[in-house]
């Protein structure tokens, strides 16, 4: 069951994504892995690979090892490259702010915030200090450090996840922090893995970004990656309106990091970000099949590239598949323009594919709602599936994955604008994951699934309606299997 084109751990298990770097003209990923997972055994450590291109990923180890010393095991943080030295470890050091609950060096094994560091290019890494760089034993939740550099006021500065707000820090050599503000929310339930960056908009304009992990299900919102786009200060995030937008509507894609763009020389591009998340969440983290099938429990949603748009009520972050994923197509389809009226089974079968389209209907139908969309992982008979569709009368696009084997069961929904009476839609289909891009990705819903083998057909259907799928395109995909970990 192992995804064909997505990011899976090689063995045992994986969670948070920590944000990619770019060293020596590649991305290098860590992410949160446990090697003793399958015998019962506990801790994360921070494994590594990398990739070029944000699909295809070369696995190398693990760079941060567990338990190495009293501080406890490594959870989330982030890496900076030390180009300046600031930190004293060496111009261009990889430093990696870790979160660890050091039973022997905080009280209560409270957690606390400690410095590592590489000087072979991020491939491996050593404590730099027995003791944590950042400590408040009073706080319980005390986590998940996110550190930039302040170009502006040339000093680094941390967001932090401390319960119901964002801590804010500021440093000149990453080891000696001074608290200098802080974002609260009280109603978004455990805010975890904050990030923020400065991002051009399509219209020129720049702007800072402030996004999160939060558990909003209490409110009837995801529980996915909430963001605000506002003004940076260095010590303030002024946010441009109160609640946030989503990146995801979906159920499973917590612990997102954004990371920048880089051309081949280096520099980076200041309109595009990418961004990845963990294909799962807490309330069902070991409900998996994999684990009986193919010994591991860890996938990622696809990378996304991400950009800022002008809308009419202010900004908001688009995002579509990476744009490399169609250099992995195996097969294409064109099937031009199909009418549907009621439903319709395409002759192609795949576990793992891109489809793409745009949805059109007329007027009428709008005021009188209908329901117009497609079945994938469709079993025969249609006894299992899993509908994406627009539900004009809602008016809300939905992801479905109710009559299929998954973790919770469960439908999500996201806003939609039917008055239009047209929208682009692409709808990634991986042997774990279903990926609902709507508009050209302003909104999106990701699902985990785990269809089972010969689950595999397709259907478009209009209920209600009739509906044009116009320039109907299904890429079947693979990434070779030396490039994946």
């Amino acid at each position: 069951m192992r995804p064909e084109f997505h990011f899976s751990v090689p063995d045992n298990w994986k969670n948070d994504p920590q944000r990619p770097i770019f060293v020596d003209g590649e991305y290098h990923y860590y992410y949160l892995y446990n090697a003793d997972y399958l015998t019962g055994g506990i801790g994360t450590s921070w494994r590594r690979a990398t990739t070029r291109d944000h699909v295809s990923f070369i696995d190398h180890g693990v760079a941060i090892e567990k338990f190495t010393n009293g501080n406890g095991d490594c959870w989330s943080g982030s890496l900076v490259v030390d180009t300046d030295d600031t930190a004293g470890f060496g111009r261009g050091a990889v430093i990696a702010l870790v979160t660890q609950a050091a039973v022997d060096r905080v009280p209560e094994g409270r957690q606390a915030q400690f410095l590592w560091y590489s000087t072979d290019g991020g491939r491996s890494f050593q404590p730099g200090g027995d003791d944590p760089v950042l400590a408040d034993p009073a706080i319980t939740d005390f986590r998940d450090p996110k550190v930039v550099w302040d170009s502006t006021r040339e000093r680094w500065f941390m967001a932090l996840a401390e319960g119901d707000r964002l801590g804010f820090y500021a440093s000149f050599d990453l080891t000696r922090w001074t608290r200098v503000g802080e974002f609260v929310r009280d109603d978004l339930g455990l805010l975890e893995c904050p990030d923020i960056f400065e991002i051009t908009a399509d219209d020129g304009s720049s702007h800072w970004v402030l996004g999160l992990s939060a558990n909003a299900t209490h409110r009837g919102l995801p529980a996915t990656y909430a963001y605000w786009t506002g003004a940076f200060d260095g010590s303030t995030f002024l946010p441009g309106a109160y609640e946030p937008r989503w990146l995801d509507w979906g159920f499973d894609f917590y612990g997102a990091v954004t990371y920048p763009h880089h051309a081949p020389s280096g520099e980076a591009d200041a309109s595009l970000r990418h961004v990845i998340g963990w294909a799962n969440f807490w309330d069902y983290p070991h409900n998996t099949p994999t684990l009986m099938t193919d010994n591991y429990n860890g996938d990622d949603m696809i990378v996304r590239d991400v950009r800022l748009v002008r809308e009419h009520d202010g900004y908001a972050l688009t995002s579509a598949p990476t744009a490399a994923l169609t250099e992995y197509a195996t097969r294409t389809h064109r099937l031009g323009e199909l009418e549907v009226e009621g439903g319709l089974d395409l002759d192609i079968h795949a576990p793992a594919y891109d489809l793409s389209c745009e949805i059109q209907w007329d007027s009428e139908t709008a005021d009188h709602g209908g329901d117009i969309g497609f079945e994938v992982c469709r079993a025969a008979g249609g006894s299992r599936f899993v509908a994406a569709g627009l539900d004009l009368s809602g008016p809300h696009a939905y992801l479905d994955r109710t009559l299929t084997v998954n973790p919770t069961r469960g439908r999500t929904q996201a806003p939609l604008d039917p008055s239009k009476g047209r929208v682009a839609i692409r709808l990634l289909v991986d042997r774990t994951s279903v990926e609902f891009f709507v508009e050209n990705g302003r909104s999106v819903q990701s699902h985990r699934v785990f269809p089972l083998a010969g689950d595999d057909g397709i259907r478009l259907y209009a209920r209600g309606a009739t509906a044009t799928f116009r320039d109907v395109t299904i890429r079947e995909l693979a990434v070779p299997t030396g490039t994946r970990p």
